[in-house]
């Protein structure tokens, strides 16, 4: 049986298509996905319920009493025909998130570096030289999914999920980082913490980090941290 073809629109209910645009996890799709929001904006206009965007897929929600599934799936094949990248992705916003990388606050961290071979402020400076690109929003409000880490930082999601992670927690799971912008669950390795606000209620668009931003972690001293406003109080390491 041969694989379909790519790109490819799945329904995803009666008021929803997904768009397959991609099969594998790559920075080079962002042109491609920011172009397919923009054109589907366009062309839903008020019909538009929400759009979703992923590593590879957008799914798009549509309001039924507005628009037939079969309108909106010729809709989405015109676009999905006329596309192009977007030139814009690549000066999308860059945001610096001030972390400070302390054992204390990044429980994983000391293991990631005996796993890696590497020191802790190798491990560091690996994290942090790269310049990431959100990918998808998800798992909790405001909580970017970035890529891609370097290969020798990869590491899977712990074993046992920690019941209260700190708000401001930076991860590592696979080869993705993320920072955990409020207290929740979770068993990403933690390295460290950022005294960036992820998450506010009272900002237009609540999240600082949307898909296709490029995001750099800056490493920073304790002293600096808490005088952003970030929270120093070390992890009780309890799962």
């Amino acid at each position: 049986m041969t694989a379909r073809r790519l790109p490819r629109l799945e329904s995803a209910g009666l008021d929803g298509w997904l768009v397959r645009l991609f099969a594998e996890i790559d920075e080079a799709n962002m042109p491609w996905l920011t172009a397919l929001v923009r054109d589907c904006e366009a062309a839903f206009g008020e019909a538009l319920v929400d759009l979703v965007p992923s590593y590879t897929t957008l799914l798009v929600v549509f309001d039924p009493l507005s628009l037939s599934p079969g309108e909106a799936r010729r809709r989405l094949a015109d676009v999905v025909a006329s596309l192009r990248p977007d030139e814009a992705a690549e000066g999308a916003p860059l945001r610096e998130l001030p972390t400070w990388y302390d054992p204390s606050v990044g429980p994983e961290l000391a293991r990631l570096a005996e796993r890696s071979g590497l020191s802790v402020e190798q491990v560091v400076e690996c994290h942090s030289a790269v310049t990431y690109r959100v990918f998808a929003l998800g798992f909790a409000p405001g909580f970017a999914f970035m890529g891609r880490v370097e290969e020798r930082l990869a590491c899977p999601r712990l074993e046992t999920p920690r019941k209260r992670v700190p708000a401001g927690s930076v991860g590592i799971a696979g080869r993705q980082t993320a920072a955990y912008p409020l207290v929740s669950p979770g068993g990403w390795n933690l390295i460290g913490r950022t005294a960036a606000v992820l998450f506010d209620r009272d900002r237009e668009g609540f999240s600082l980090l949307q898909v296709g931003d490029r995001v750099r972690f800056v490493p920073v001293t304790r002293e600096a941290f808490t005088r952003l406003g970030g929270d120093d109080t070390a992890m009780e390491d309890r799962r």
